[in-house]
């Protein structure tokens, strides 16, 4: 593939519900541009983006993939984005590199969940769109219908370029709205028809929407407009790509992708109307100055980039995909990442197709490429020279609050599985490996359910290692809300020299009840001698690692030695820290033991029409409802206190009760007295395990 300067290029991502056909749309684009002499197809698992073992076997895509091609002398940057809302981050990574958008909707399900979602996505960072309705080959698909809820949803903002034109059932043709023209399809080629009767009332009434757009990109054309004076299709065009760039007008076209019909219309909309690079703007901070420097895609400026996504593929190596935000990166150049402070010399250049990596000598400003081998480089580092270090600010990814317990099936590969993970993650932003060391577990977060199980299967598959995932144990505490007075004598003679220590003690509450312990002492004459003091505490000190009451940590625990006695031979400190441990364990269990659950602050995002459903399961679920505020669109913020044990799955329970729409984020907040029931289910669960001998008393 030859180089192309900024002006020439168009970073186009696509967007939409899973199942909408954006692959497919993708892998038309490569065919009709020569990419590939035959189409793939998802079933089959031959197309160019879902190259992945689990894509393939899936039949979805679950990252992001690259696909440049050349049209009509320009280069074209394709990024297929995955549509289950798992994998948001990736799709997150995409849009950060795009300039444009396609939103893809299929013509038979209609206006989805995922349509919405991309559309919010392409507000947030300002990205003009172009929405493609698929699978118009299909009878039952409704054209029509699309165009009347997206219009119903955003308004004036839609703008269809196209009307489907069917003979026998089967999509023929289209009617271009702007030059009022029927055009049937012949192989590659169209050649112009009629435009029939039923398309008629449609396209005067899409046109005047389109007129009326044009009319207000100025004073002049408004005037023209109301005298009744026809545009030209020149001028109607160069309003058009105004509009489109600035997001006051959505362009709606139809087509089918299996057929690659409509492909080649949509890719000359994509030239014709899409912003490249060098009308857009991106700025960092220059940071020998601490001034923000505008990059903006000018190629006579210092070079600089940032990682948009790291691949990290055992058979095909490490990639670090890159957007050149100024100057022209070259073979050989040496980049500074200040984001690790490491200098590092490009070996080549590439561009990904696919999987398929292809060298380039050079990549100018605004376009999209790969470097190989670049160790110490992560998604969203910043790249430029050391003489104009450049920092560009992170884009968002979202958090991710799905976890479960994981353990491997094999303990000899315990360090193999983390190295695997950590790989991933460089991957996956939205993944997180957590070793919960308090309550002797291993955490996997991730977007959801499929998320995690993708994550299991990769590691099984690509790094030979296999894991269980399991619900995750709950970080309960135990604490006591009264006071006792124990004492406690460790003796033991096995002859010669014996073990002796004795203690008295009183336990109460402390005064921090989110401290583990207080130790204190208060013993006079002698009884306890200085030096076994420290031996004492460590005795509490253990203890409350593990409590008496169901196994868990121990917090708010006072604990004071206040009497005892000693031998002058057979004490020792390891005695006294038996003693104390003894006393510990009776005193705990005669001061009101009580187990305490983490209670977490929640906030859930939900269609207004949902709100009902969401308290009344949060109320099933021992919460607690402390707000609700418009969170706009058409949504309500509610704000909860909610156990953490309550939160297993909930990710797939909001999803479900909202259509999809709904999202949730969570904080530890506070400690709180388990109920009764809770608390009598893990003292029982810690009994069983005592019988079955998993646990020691």
């Amino acid at each position: 593939m030859k180089v192309y300067t900024t002006d020439k290029i168009r970073n186009v991502v696509l967007l939409g519900h899973g199942g909408s056909g954006k692959t497919t749309l993708a892998e038309s684009f490569g065919y009709i541009t020569g990419l590939t002499s035959r189409m793939g197809t998802v079933a089959d698992g031959n197309t160019i983006s879902d190259y992945g073992k689990e894509e393939q076997k899936r039949g979805f895509s679950i990252s992001s993939t690259v696909i440049p091609v050349e049209w009509e002398d320009h280069k074209v940057n394709i990024i297929d984005t995955p549509g289950f809302f798992d994998f948001v981050g990736e799709v997150e990574e995409a849009v950060s590199a795009a300039g444009a958008a396609i939103i893809v909707v299929n013509g038979r399900s209609g206006v989805e969940v995922g349509t919405k979602k991309a559309w919010d996505l392409c507000e947030k960072y300002k990205l003009p769109r172009i929405i493609y309705v698929s699978n118009m080959d299909v009878d039952t698909a409704s054209y029509r219908q699309v165009v009347e809820d997206l219009t119903a949803l955003y308004g004036k903002k839609i703008a269809p370029f196209h009307l489907p034109i069917r003979k026998d059932e089967e999509l023929v043709g289209y009617v271009n709205v702007v030059s009022e023209q029927g055009q049937l399809w012949q192989g590659k080629d169209v050649v112009p028809t009629e435009v029939p009767d039923y398309n008629k009332p449609y396209l005067e009434q899409y046109r005047e929407t389109l007129m009326e757009a044009v009319a207000e990109t100025s004073e002049e054309m408004m005037d023209r407009y109301f005298s009744g004076e026809k545009f030209s299709d020149a001028e109607i065009r160069a309003a058009l790509r105004a509009t489109i760039c600035d997001g006051s007008i959505v362009p709606v076209t139809m087509g089918s992708s299996i057929t690659c019909k409509g492909a080649y219309a949509l890719l000359d909309d994509v030239i014709k109307y899409f912003p490249g690079p060098d009308v857009r703007h991106v700025a960092g901070i220059a940071t020998k100055t601490g001034e923000i420097y505008n990059c903006d895609y000018d190629f006579s400026k210092a070079k600089s980039a940032y990682v948009w996504k790291t691949i990290v593929d055992p058979f095909i190596g490490k990639y670090s995909l890159i957007k050149v935000n100024s100057g022209v990166l070259k073979t050989d150049d040496l980049i500074y990442n200040i984001d690790k402070d490491v200098e590092e010399k490009i070996g080549r250049l590439y561009i990904l197709q696919g999987n398929k990596p292809i060298e380039v000598p050079e990549l100018h400003a605004g376009d999209l490429g790969a470097l190989a081998k670049l160790s110490q480089a992560r998604t969203g580092n910043s790249l430029s020279t050391k003489a104009m270090p450049i920092k560009f600010g992170m884009f968002e990814i979202s958090k991710p609050y799905t976890f479960m317990r994981y353990k491997p099936k094999d303990k000899a590969d315990i360090d193999k599985i983390s190295q695997a993970l950590q790989k991933i993650g460089h991957e996956d932003l939205t993944m997180k490996n957590v070793n919960d060391a308090e309550n002797h577990q291993t955490l996997l977060y991730g977007m959801g359910d499929m998320h995690l199980e993708i994550i299991k299967s990769r590691l099984e598959n690509e790094y030979k290692v296999v894991i269980e995932l399991m619900e995750p144990k709950v970080a309960y505490r135990e604490t006591i809300r009264g006071t006792s007075d124990v004492e406690a004598k460790y003796k033991k003679q096995t002859g010669g020299h014996g073990q002796y220590g004795h203690v008295k003690m009183k336990f109460s509450p402390s005064d921090d009840p989110e401290q583990q312990y207080v130790f204190d002492q208060e013993v006079v004459g002698g009884a306890v001698p200085k030096n076994f003091f420290p031996a004492v505490e460590k005795g509490i000190a253990e203890s409350v690692g593990r409590g008496p009451l169901a196994a868990y940590p121990v917090i708010g625990v006072k604990a004071v030695l206040y009497d005892g006695s000693y031998h002058p031979v057979d004490s020792s400190e390891m005695a006294f820290k038996t003693a104390a441990s003894m006393a510990f364990r009776d005193g705990f269990m005669k001061a009101k033991p009580v187990l305490l659950e983490p209670i977490m602050t929640l906030k859930v995002v939900a269609p207004d029409d949902n709100t009902g459903d969401v308290m009344g399961d949060l109320n099933k679920r021992r919460g607690r409802v402390l707000g609700m505020n418009p969170a706009g669109n058409g949504k309500t913020l509610i704000e909860a206190e909610i156990p953490e044990s309550s939160l297993f799955g909930y990710g797939t329970v909001i999803r479900s009760m909202t259509g999809g729409m709904g999202e949730f984020s969570f904080e530890f907040a506070r400690y709180e007295q388990a109920p009764s029931d809770v608390q009598e289910a893990e003292v029982a669960a810690r009994a069983q395990k005592v019988a079955e001998g998993n646990i020691t008393e």
